[in-house]
């Protein structure tokens, strides 16, 4: 019998994570925080320019966070779009992450054909320090690569890929994701990064020696944040769903 996307899911919050070459007890995992609902975010950057009056781009449908995005959608640089989740929440109070932690985040999140890689950037998850003007400090991306559209995920200092693999046979489809962060400063990070699809890993990658902290602290974003310099055709009217966040310290 195939595995249900739940299952898929467990599985992927089983394996464990490799610290200093050894494997670590995954039973010191500690879910710190699981999406429920549009307060689950300390920020909603829902058309912040007011580029499409009325419209309202990221909300719930059913059980699902949904992003939307238009052509016609500016953020306040115009030469962008955004409509983005930011921070995490739980029983009202911000979830922090620091220097030094381990974090995991665990999701599904379905693609559709209509968003495609770019040329430039497309980001569907960041890692941030709050704050305007804060650089990204990791991305996972729809980039084009030699004309051919793929999935990856990067160490924005020193632009160190983590790994990529194709987008097209991941469109249209539920699939699951991890992303772990060891965060430190210089070459004291760490980022793991895996995607599933019906129960199969397409992609499972580490890299250590990395920069994963800018200051203050640290944040997840999801949603879609993409450049209008694309020069392949692929910006068009599109939305992006994800389901099951959540958010696990290791401890």
């Amino acid at each position: 019998m195939a595995p249900t996307r739940r299952s898929v899911l467990a599985g992927i919050a089983a394996s464990p994570l490799l610290i200093g070459g050894g494997v670590a007890n995954a039973a010191t995992w500690r879910q710190k925080w699981a999406a429920q609902g549009m307060s689950a975010f300390e920020s909603i950057e829902d058309d912040r320019a007011d580029s499409h009056p009325g419209v309202t781009h990221i909300y719930m449908q059913g059980t699902d966070y949904r992003f939307d995005m238009h052509t016609r959608d500016r953020d306040t640089s115009t030469d962008r779009q955004r409509n983005e989740v930011a921070g995490m929440r739980t029983n009202g109070a911000n979830v922090n992450i620091y220097k030094g932690e381990t974090w995991r985040f665990r999701y599904s999140m379905f693609i559709p054909s209509s968003l495609q890689a770019t040329t430039t950037f497309t980001h569907i998850m960041q890692t941030k320090m709050p704050g305007v003007g804060s650089a990204p400090v990791t991305v996972m991306s729809l980039r084009r690569t030699n004309g051919v559209q793929k999935i990856e995920f990067k160490v924005v200092e020193g632009n160190v890929l983590v790994g990529n693999t194709d987008l097209v046979p991941l469109h249209n489809r539920w699939i699951d994701t991890v992303v772990e962060i060891g965060v430190g400063d210089g070459t004291s990070g760490r980022v793991r990064w895996i995607v599933r699809s019906g129960g199969t890993t397409v992609l499972d990658k580490t890299r250590t020696g990395v920069d994963t902290w800018l200051g203050d602290r640290l944040r997840p974003k999801w949603g879609i944040y993409r450049s209008l310099g694309d020069t392949s055709g692929s910006i068009k009217n599109c939305h992006l769903l994800l389901r099951d966040l959540r958010a696990d310290k290791f401890e």
